[in-house]
């Protein structure tokens, strides 16, 4: 499907946030909602990623096992 993570619309969200780290970023005029989006990102990222390798686990696991039993496809072309 379409990625979500290059709009550039936004919507207003609730967070809670422990208070803390919101009294030290802010004394470092951090951008929350920037920050915020940011980490959001990087976990939508490393989401797909796990998903990607669970999906694709049994066919990685084939070819892994065929490389093992048969060498690489096309090894005898190579020049070294």
């Amino acid at each position: 499907g379409a990625s979500t993570l290059g709009n550039t619309s936004r919507k207003p969200t609730n967070l809670s946030i422990d208070n803390a780290l919101l009294q030290e970023a802010r004394a470092l005029n951090i951008n929350l909602s920037r920050a915020a989006e940011d980490g959001v990102k990087a976990a939508v990222r490393e989401a797909r990623a796990d998903r990607w390798r669970l999906e694709n686990a049994k066919a990685i696991e084939s070819s892994n096992e065929y490389v093992e039993k048969n060498g690489l496809p096309l090894d005898k072309l190579r020049p070294f």
